[in-house]
């Protein structure tokens, strides 16, 4: 039997070509999923009961379309990071090593690294998975022929981008950041080369150029903001006290988890766990104390040089002075020179009088010799009178 079309409608129009165009091609990405790829998957890995392995690759698929997502992201502002060059070294750093890696390196944040924004942050890591995602180097190489050479393919040779997701991780985790910050590689090195307490020619030290950049960089593990600096030669003493006070007082979040030991891999033992642990604690309490004493030594030497020191006291012993002056009503004070002149002036006095008082004594003894001979002379006159009668 026949069926029959029903009748059109009395408002039925036929379509025109400005109703009938079809939609434009957009690009979709195609993500492997479901039952099918999961049996792909445990026989391509070839531990069909390894289940921890097959989670570790779906989180890596995971990571691949997050970035592939980001992709699409390219209008906002990069904020002028992640396009540093790469070294060898850095590309070639292996995963399973984290803990030695320099993470703003891996990044291409270099020239920030503690200053960088969590928006630079996300920005460079964005252009490094552009750049090293595994399914780009995929598609760059030779297509297959066949199944064989498809099967041969290496899809997960991807351990630079395993060190870019995990750099990314840890700066991205304030808490992770702030360990590796207490440790930054740069640092460290740069901290080894510093003035000791211990150096010699200490004159020889260019005071505010040596001593202004140290506190500088320390100052990135303050807990309080902002920093007094070293200041200048000029600087008063209400600042140079508030300096040495906020230095000697010093709290800083500096910590050195970072260099903990980990526990054994696969060792369930809550004893070795318990030992790791206490040790890792008394290593982390033997290195904040190292670092407080070295930054304490550091405080003593800049301030043993400190030439605004010696200035600063000159100036309150005069103030002092002239307070006494004030308070005696006395003269003002004379210079060395007036009280040398003074003093030589007052021992000419004293010899003239030494001399004059000698001549004096000179003309008395010789004036009381010749009243002495008178007087015999006329005794003797006398005596010759009396015997001529």
């Amino acid at each position: 039997m026949a069926t029959v079309a029903p009748a059109l409608p009395a408002d039925y129009a036929p379509p025109t070509a400005s109703t009938s165009r079809l939609t434009p091609a957009s690009h979709r990405t195609l993500l492997p999923i479901g039952p099918a790829y999961l049996n792909h998957l445990k026989l391509s890995l070839k531990h069909a009961n390894d289940f921890e392995a097959l989670d570790s690759h779906l989180k890596d698929e995971l990571d691949k379309k997050r970035a592939l997502e980001a992709d699409g992201a390219n209008g906002e502002d990069d904020l002028g990071v992640g396009d540093e060059p790469e070294a060898d070294e850095v590309l070639d750093l292996d995963p399973k090593e984290w803990k030695k890696h320099d993470y703003y390196a891996v990044l291409g944040l270099s020239h920030l690294r503690f200053r960088a924004t969590q928006d630079q942050i996300k920005i460079a890591h964005r252009k490094k998975v552009l750049k090293h995602h595994p399914d780009k180097k995929v598609s760059s190489a030779t297509p297959p022929t066949n199944a064989l050479q498809f099967s041969g393919i290496n899809t997960n040779d991807d351990a630079f981008f395993k060190c870019i997701q995990k750099a990314h991780e840890v700066l991205s985790h304030p808490e992770k950041r702030r360990q590796f910050d207490s440790v930054d590689p740069t640092f460290i090195e740069w901290e080894e080369d510093l003035p000791s307490t211990s150096v010699k020619n200490k004159k020889d030290l260019k005071f505010f150029t040596t001593f202004g950049p140290i506190f500088e960089h320390y100052s990135r593990f303050s807990r309080v903001q902002p920093v007094p600096p070293l200041g200048a030669v000029d600087a008063t003493k209400a600042e140079v006290e508030g300096f040495y006070d906020f230095w000697y007082n010093f709290d800083s979040w500096r910590s050195f988890e970072w260099w903990d030991k980990e526990v054994n891999e696969g060792s369930d033992n809550r004893d070795d766990k318990r030992y790791t642990e206490k040790k890792n604690k008394s290593e982390r309490a033997r290195r904040k104390k190292e670092d407080t004493a070295k930054l304490r030594g550091l405080v003593d030497l800049t301030l043993g040089l400190d030439p605004r020191i010696k200035r600063i006291k000159q100036e309150e012993k005069e103030a002092r002075e002239a307070k006494k002056r004030g308070a005696a009503g006395g003269p003002p004070k004379k210079t060395k020179q007036q009280e040398e002149e003074e003093k030589k002036k007052l021992e000419e006095e004293a010899r003239k009088k030494e001399e004059e008082e000698k001549a004096a004594r000179a003309e008395a003894k010789k004036a009381k010799a010749a009243a002495a001979n008178a007087a015999k002379k006329a005794r003797r006159a006398a005596r010759a009178a009396e015997g001529e009668t």
